[in-house]
């Protein structure tokens, strides 16, 4: 193991992007590029203030403060050679719940000049059924009604900006760091209808001051559970009450969009692009809609570590049809990409033990994903009568995750839906298998209305209950 500490004086270094949602995901990406480029003396203004807006947010952040925010990252190699690097790019630490004020005078400044967020695909605030900002949210609805005490992150940002603007601190680009597609035209009508429906003068001066680049991000990061923390501060030496580790692989593609400057982000790998389309596409088709298609099947088989689910070859073969058959004729490859080669790195990317991610991470939040990596490819493949085997197989997988909450080897267990409707609840605990495509984020297509989809289905939500979901997956290699 090797370990890497940074080398440039934290004193020196000054605050130029506020980062909301402080996660382990942006602790592993943002701040681990961050942390490599301020070694470099003319990107030292490109610090970076970290906001957590969220009740839960309390415990990380007594546990940087007691440490001056300093952390460890810990990245697993697929050869089974660990990097530690210790990660000093996060200056400041601002927890709305303790100073809310705080986070409104710091976005307000005019040394920041970029404000990154990963608030998950759910935060958004978009209504499933028709993709718009939803106004009618009690928390929205709050902010609306009293500018000055914000409670949502889209509250925090427009108190923010209206500061910048009254005070004359110059322009600013918003730049989301989360799994969606288009993340920054979604960021865009997110924070731009909110204003709107607030600040009428606020939304004109945005149109020329506030720019939102799209980007495409990628690095498996696990959630960290105590006895990570305990093998990584082992393994390490170094007493972390914080600590991260993520695969070694990294990836980061953003539009050169920033109305008031940037870091050379591009000197520790970070590609800088006029579009970002075809990475997305190929990132969220393949990456993600295969941990899609990877998690409820294997949980449901009784696995929960990803790379244990790998070394069953039925998953493996799943995974690869899907990938190869289903998806590979709607991904166009980017510019000096190796379809082929990225698919086989997939592979052995979800297979690294060193990583060893929990199945039950891939799970979280099915109603929020779904709609993003696996719905837009679907409507292509029923419009154009390609098979559906796969596909219906996970949707029969995630209706029996969600009402039986019970697994191949009788083990019960938990689900984590926290953006599920009292509406959804209702068809998914329904007897007729059917009522669970109308469930809200599948609204994009009428599933029903393809007889081959709704066969299938059918029938494998049968087999599921009779027999398994292990003995299904092996009755459609």
């Amino acid at each position: 193991m090797t370990i890497k500490p940074y080398t440039f004086d934290p004193k020196n270094i000054t605050t130029g992007i506020v980062h909301i949602g402080v996660g382990n995901f942006h602790r592993a990406h943002e701040q681990y590029y961050t942390n490599l480029i301020l070694e470099e003396k003319d990107q030292q203004n490109w610090g970076i203030c970290g906001v957590c807006l969220l009740p839960s947010d309390e415990k990380i952040v007594h546990h940087l403060r007691s440490q001056n925010l300093d952390y460890t990252l810990t990245v697993c190699g697929r050869n089974g050679k660990d990097e530690v690097y210790k990660i000093g790019s996060l200056r400041e630490l601002i927890w709305g719940g303790e100073d809310p004020q705080a986070v409104v005078d710091k976005i307000a400044d005019p040394t920041i000049k970029i404000i990154t967020l990963t608030i998950t695909e759910g935060g958004y605030n978009l209504d499933k059924e028709t993709n718009e900002f939803n106004l009618n949210d009690e928390k929205i609805k709050h902010d609306l009604e009293n500018p000055i005490k914000p409670s949502t992150v889209f509250g925090f940002i427009a108190e923010g900006l209206r500061q910048r603007k009254n005070k004359g601190n110059g322009s600013i680009t918003i730049l989301s760091c989360d799994n969606l597609q288009h993340n920054g035209n979604t960021t865009k009508k997110a924070f731009t209808t909110f204003i709107e429906a607030q600040d009428k003068d606020l939304a004109e001066w945005m149109k020329s001051n506030v720019t939102f680049p799209n980007s495409m991000v990628d690095r498996i990061t696990p959630a960290t559970t105590p006895e990570d923390v305990e093998r990584l501060n082992k393994k390490s030496g170094i007493d972390d009450k914080a600590p991260v580790y993520c695969e070694d692989f990294v990836q980061w593609v953003i539009e050169d969009n920033f109305i008031a400057g940037r870091p050379n982000w591009e000197r520790a790998g970070v590609e800088f692009t006029d579009d970002v389309t075809a990475f997305e596409n190929m990132k969220l088709s393949l990456l993600n809609a295969s941990h899609m298609m990877l998690s409820y099947p294997s949980f449901l088989k009784g696995y929960r570590k990803v790379d244990e689910a790998m070394q069953d070859k039925s998953i493996v073969k799943f995974i690869r049809d899907y990938m190869d058959i289903d998806i590979t004729p709607y991904v166009p490859a980017p510019k000096n990409t190796d379809l082929k080669l990225y698919k086989q790195t997939l592979i052995e990317r979800f297979a690294n033990h060193s990583v060893s991610d929990q199945v039950s991470r891939l799970c979280f939040d099915g109603i929020s994903k779904l709609p993003v990596y696996i719905m837009p490819n679907l409507i292509k493949m029923v419009n154009d009568d390609k098979n559906l085997t796969r596909v219906a197989f996970l949707f029969a997988s995630y209706r029996h995750y969600l009402k039986y909450k019970v697994d191949d080897k009788g083990h019960s267990f938990e689900i984590a839906e926290p953006w599920l409707e009292e509406k959804d609840e209702k068809l998914i605990s329904s007897d007729d298998a059917l009522d669970f495509l109308d469930l809200s984020p599948f609204k994009s297509i009428d599933l029903k209305s393809s007889n081959k989809f709704v066969a299938l289905y059918q029938k494998f939500t049968e087999e599921i209950k009779n027999n398994g979901a292990g003995e299904t997956l092996e009755s459609i290699l």
